[in-house]
């Protein structure tokens, strides 16, 4: 979500003072404008305030994983375990402290990998060990207790880990993570920005044994090719990797996204711990000053790459009526070439509204998102975008997208000393999983939906799901 950018920290810095709004952070799912196919659900209350607590007291909810009943959501504060087992009622087991922002995690069997974003000028405590002034990277947790879980290692990376992705090696009983750390600000010791910004052009390829996960290490550093424009030289955001008879993965990465072979297919060369680069994306558009690429998915037989920026860094309302449509769009390449086949822009302005006098603005791109697991041949998305709220999109065609059904939430408020202002929130991530969309709302926590259109009867249930990583394929 949001990049170490100075003006971001700044701004939260000056706003510690705030105080939300009676009942702002409260879960409005329900009651949101929204199609007559979108079912609100049960909901799993986490309220919380981006501007209104400061870093280290922040707990605001990040992204999603999911194993068999359970939705793992991260948090600027650690990690939530909740029981999904009823959607109309989920239930949170417990949520575990690590208190470096972000939050962004995968989950597979008994171990639970989460980022730890940025250096931090005092010590921290995660799972009550001290985390070292300065220390950034992924923490490692045995989560075979889910009511208890517990860190068994501490991976330092020098640029830190703003999302992480999963790839799972269960030939060799081991799991390869790809870190991405997003952002060069701060990254190593160098004086010289040149030499940092070098120093994080890369994917940190960490190696978690299954059997030993106090073992895990950082095994390599992939190099990325690009960006266009050197000035905004950056590791990746995020990833989206596609096993089965695909093996792909895409790292969006400032204004160049990079397409990798990660294992059999009909590229020679390319392994999950050790990706073989293929070719770059590039869109007009996106410069990578006003926003960095984002994130990146595969439609299920591997065909099609499914692309998202963030211009604003994800603070800025850049869905506006006025907005030009390469702020609010998912784009749409052929995985095989890269050319582009399409775009869907999001057609429901977020103009925001005035309260006592003052602009009340909502900050929106297109944010995370995953394709439903469909059989049929057709694409289905669904998406996070902050507060536009959840999306299904058909995109089939994608040079004719079209959206299927959405969920708005109303402009977030919060109250200050001087009267109302905006506040950051929305729809963090929002996710398919066995039949139901899980929204992991900034503000609020989780929110279930049940989506009734036709175009998604006979989608297949998963027994795990980390929403970058698609296990197999279709096709």
């Amino acid at each position: 979500m949001f990049r170490r950018n100075r003006s971001l920290v700044l701004v939260a810095a000056v706003a510690t003072s705030v105080l939300a709004l009676p009942g702002t952070a409260a879960a409005d799912h329900a009651t949101r404008p929204h199609t007559a196919n979108m079912h609100a659900l049960g909901e799993s209350p986490h309220p919380a305030s981006f501007l209104g607590d400061p870093d280290g007291v922040r707990h605001i909810s990040s992204d999603i994983a999911f194993q068999g009943d359970l939705a793992f959501q991260g948090n600027y504060d650690g990690f939530r375990i909740i029981d999904i087992s009823d959607p109309e009622a989920p239930r949170e087991i417990v949520h575990q402290r690590c208190n470096g922002d972000q939050g962004d995690i995968v989950v597979s069997g008994d171990i639970l990998v989460r980022s730890w974003n940025s250096k931090k000028a005092t010590a921290r405590t995660c799972d009550g060990q001290t985390v070292p002034a300065g220390w950034e990277g992924v923490h490692v947790f045995d989560i075979s207790d889910v009511t208890d879980p517990h860190l068994v290692a501490s991976v330092e990376l020098p640029c830190g880990s703003h999302t992480v992705t999963l790839a799972p090696d269960l030939a060799n009983n081991r799991l390869i993570v790809y870190s991405n750390n997003s952002s060069s600000s701060g990254c190593g010791t160098d004086p010289s920005l040149d030499a940092q910004n070098a120093l994080g052009d890369f994917i940190d390829v960490v190696e978690v044994p299954v059997a030993h996960p106090e073992s895990a290490r950082l095994l390599r550093r992939e190099p990325l090719a690009g960006p266009g424009d050197p000035t905004v030289r950056t590791g990746c955001h995020d990833m989206g990797v596609i096993l089965g008879s695909v093996n792909l993965a895409a790292c969006a990465s400032a204004d160049t996204t990079n397409v990798f072979d990660v294992g059999a297919n009909g590229t020679p060369g390319g392994s999950l711990a050790d990706p073989e680069f293929l070719y770059t994306i590039q869109e007009p558009g996106v410069d990578g000053h006003r926003g960095r690429w984002h994130s990146a998915a595969f439609s299920w037989d591997g065909k099609v790459i499914i692309l998202g920026w963030e211009p604003g860094g994800g603070a800025a309302p850049e869905c506006e009526s006025t907005d030009p449509p390469v702020t609010k769009s998912a784009f749409f390449y052929d995985a095989a070439t890269g050319a582009k086949l399409g775009q869907w822009t999001l057609p429901r302005p977020q103009d925001g509204m005035v309260v006592g006098g003052t602009k009340i603005d909502e900050n929106c791109t297109i944010h995370n998102y995953n394709v439903v697991p469909l059989r049929s041949g057709r694409y289905v998305l669904t998406s996070g975008n902050y507060q536009a709220g959840t999306w299904v999109t058909d995109f089939t065609d994608p040079a004719n997208a079209v959206a299927l059904g959405w969920s708005d939430p109303p402009p977030l408020v919060r109250q200050t000393p001087t009267g109302p202002a905006s506040e950051l929130g929305g729809a963090w991530s929002s996710y398919w999983y066995n039949n139901y969309i899980y929204e992991s709302s900034i503000t609020e926590g989780l929110n279930v939906f049940r989506f009734s259109g036709s175009e998604t009867a006979g989608a297949l249930r998963l027994k795990r799901l980390n929403p970058q990583t698609q296990e197999f394929s279709l096709g």
